[in-house]
């Protein structure tokens, strides 16, 4: 058995936070400074914090990787079943040609490209984010982007900081279910909390967009398509998530935002449209006329992918299924009576992991010990019974569809894991004690903390690039100094959380992504410095809200 010791240095919280910092300031420094594939500065960070905990807090040898093994378990579910089952209903998309068609659907909607920005980079990026995270959104609407006319580094830009208001609700909210998990608070209530923080960024951000595209201009001549994508986004994230589910959340709002913006376009275009010039020089059709023998299927996947066709209603209506699809079996799943009973043996179990036996200092056992087996319940295998169901409207083959889920399982390969090594890291620091002693120590700045907080959640995605990694490693301590402080731990796990999603668009992985998609690979610079000032800027209004959301001024927003 193991008992925290939250000050083990000369009874220091000081001296023992120098020593409690050191996997953070590791992961930092080979991220952001030496610029380390995430992998392996995880799990360099890793074998830290298991050296800090064994050496300096004196956690047993075995105590210690048993801490490590249940972080990892939990990284692999439910985190990457969620991913992998999200990538696998994408890539059949693409596969089939169906996303191809999507994509025309969105670019008919406008020929305007600041609508076009609001609609692809903000709401459709939403929807990716939701399903996917994890760069996909930016990725895939920068091209998207382009191929409507826009510039490669304006494609980038505004997709980077787009992909905001949406990412703490990505990726079917996995990153207020890993909170929720690492802090022991309600995944209910944080998901609701968060719901009262980013909205706000909601209302600003497709304004932002707008600017980019076309400076003072663009927002005097469109910014009826912005207000009413970011209103109707922003009430509908506070109403999911407060009153319906958290997982559905970026799901909702997404097409509730576009089919506001679609039905205002039916009465309202602006003054003087701003037209771009798509490239289709590049474009070339697949050759099927010299097949050995007629291949249907073959020929109409052919037919989806050629930019030059008009789509039928049928193929239209097919490309938006996978995601009517998830919303159904999401939505279903969130029904009371059957809520309740998937919460129950055998569809969940739980135990506690084997041999790893920690208490608090008080004699109490910690209840990150008990794992949760939710099987079934679980978002990531509601994806997968989801892709099931798309697989028969887009008729994709058995064969095929494993085919599909084992290059999506390749594709992820080195995201899983680092998702693995960051949560081994984050339960190792939180059961020896590290986080709790920073946690401690930052409390020392009282009130004055909540307006640290949301800038602490922003520095962890800005150097992790995941706004769930970023919880991992300070939702803990961000409880901690709440409690210590006198503030609603709920508020400032959630800061954590909003704040970061504001780090995204300077995460080097996130430029990365942006770069390379727009053919900009080793540019990521120049990317940089156009979004930074955005980031900084959004980043200090969420803190100022967070604050005064602590004081008596706002304090009526906060989950109680």
């Amino acid at each position: 058995m193991y008992t925290q010791n939250f000050d083990p240095v000369s009874d220091s919280l000081g001296l023992s936070s120098i020593f409690a910092v050191l996997p953070v300031l590791v992961l930092f420094i080979l991220l952001g400074g030496l610029r380390m594939a995430a992998h392996w500065a995880a799990l360099i960070a890793l074998g830290v914090a298991m050296l800090v905990a064994m050496i300096v807090y004196g956690m047993p040898v075995d105590q210690t990787a048993l801490s490590a093994t249940e972080g990892a378990a939990f990284g692999l579910f439910p985190i990457v079943w969620i991913v992998v089952t999200a990538i696998w209903i994408y890539n059949m998309t693409v596969e089939t040609g169906h996303f191809a068609v999507l994509r025309r659907s969105f670019g008919t909607i406008s020929t305007d490209q600041r609508v076009q920005a609001v609609i692809i980079a903000f709401c459709f990026g939403a929807l990716l984010e939701a399903l996917a995270g994890f760069g996909t959104p930016v990725a895939i609407t920068s091209v998207m982007l382009i191929a409507l006319g826009f510039r490669p580094i304006k494609a980038a830009t505004v997709a980077l900081v787009a992909n905001t208001a949406p990412v703490a609700f990505g990726a079917i909210a996995i990153p207020i279910v890993t909170l929720a998990d690492i802090t022991g608070l309600p995944k209910e209530d944080l998901g609701a909390m968060v719901g009262r923080q980013t909205p706000f960024l909601a209302l600003v951000v497709p304004l932002v967009l707008m600017g980019m595209v076309d400076g003072a201009r663009g927002i005097r001549q469109a910014w009826p398509a912005a207000a009413v994508g970011g209103l109707v986004f922003a009430v509908a994230q506070y109403l999911t998530s407060n009153f319906i589910s958290v997982e559905l959340t970026d799901i909702v709002a997404s097409l509730l935002s576009t089919g506001a913006i679609v039905l205002l376009l039916q009465v309202w275009e602006p003054s003087e449209p701003l037209v771009g010039e798509a490239d289709e020089g590049g474009f070339q059709k697949p050759a099927v006329a010299g097949a050995e023998s007629s291949d249907p299927a073959m020929e109409e996947e052919v037919r989806r992918r050629d930019d030059t066709v008009k789509d039928t209603p049928g193929d239209v209506v097919r490309a938006y299924s996978p995601y009517l699809i998830v919303i159904a079996v999401l939505a279903i799943a969130q029904i009371p009576a059957i809520k309740d009973t998937l919460a129950e043996s055998p569809w969940t179990t739980t135990f506690q992991w084997p041999g790893l036996d920690v208490v608090t200092p008080d004699g109490e056992p910690l209840t990150s010990l008990t794992y949760n087996v939710n099987w079934l319940p679980a978002a990531g295998t509601l994806l997968l019974i989801s892709g099931l169901l798309t697989m028969v409207v887009l008729k994709v083959s058995p064969g095929r569809s494993i085919r599909v889920f084992g290059a999506s399982v390749n594709q992820l390969k080195w995201a899983i894991l680092t998702v693995a090594s960051v949560l081994a890291l984050a339960y190792v620091m939180n059961q020896s004690g590290q986080t709790i002693t920073l946690g401690l120590w930052a409390a020392g700045a009282g009130s004055a903390f909540a307006f640290l907080s949301a800038m602490i959640g922003w520095l962890g995605v800005a150097v992790t690039g995941s706004d769930t990694s970023s919880n991992a490693l300070f939702g803990a301590l961000q409880v901690t100094a709440a409690k210590d402080a006198g503030i609603s731990p709920t508020l400032l796990a959630a800061a954590n959380s909003s704040g970061g999603v504001l780090g995204k668009m300077i995460s080097p992985q996130n430029l990365a992504i942006g770069a390379a998609a727009v053919g900009m690979a080793g540019q990521e610079g120049d990317l940089f410095r156009k979004v930074l000032g955005w980031s900084i800027a959004l980043m200090l209004i969420m803190c100022v809200l967070v604050y005064l959301q602590s004081t008596d001024i706002l304090g009526w927003m906060v989950v109680k």
